[in-house]
């Protein structure tokens, strides 16, 4: 039962991470877990950091800075979110 809560939360975290990375979308390409952040959205470095800071406020955590470039996919990135909800 756990799993699927965590599982269910990590894609609530998802949507809404999906939900502000669709105005960075190439194309109609969709946004998925295994969607990488550098490569397959159109996003620089300071996007990536507004990102981040909007992140931060809807979700009430704190992304530390020198975890930033170990997210590669939006997948990782919702997972970091996550367990950053479990330590608060």
């Amino acid at each position: 039962m756990v799993e699927t809560s965590q599982q269910s939360a990590l894609e609530g975290i998802f949507a809404e991470i999906a939900l502000l990375m669709d105005r960075f979308r190439k194309g109609d390409a969709p946004i998925t877990m295994d969607t990488d952040i550098a490569q397959d959205l159109n996003m620089d470095s300071l996007a990536v950091m507004d990102l981040m800071m909007e992140l931060e406020d809807k979700f009430d955590v704190s992304i530390p800075l020198n975890m930033v470039p170990e997210i590669v996919t939006v997948g990782q990135l919702a997972q970091t979110i996550l367990d950053s909800k479990k330590v608060a």
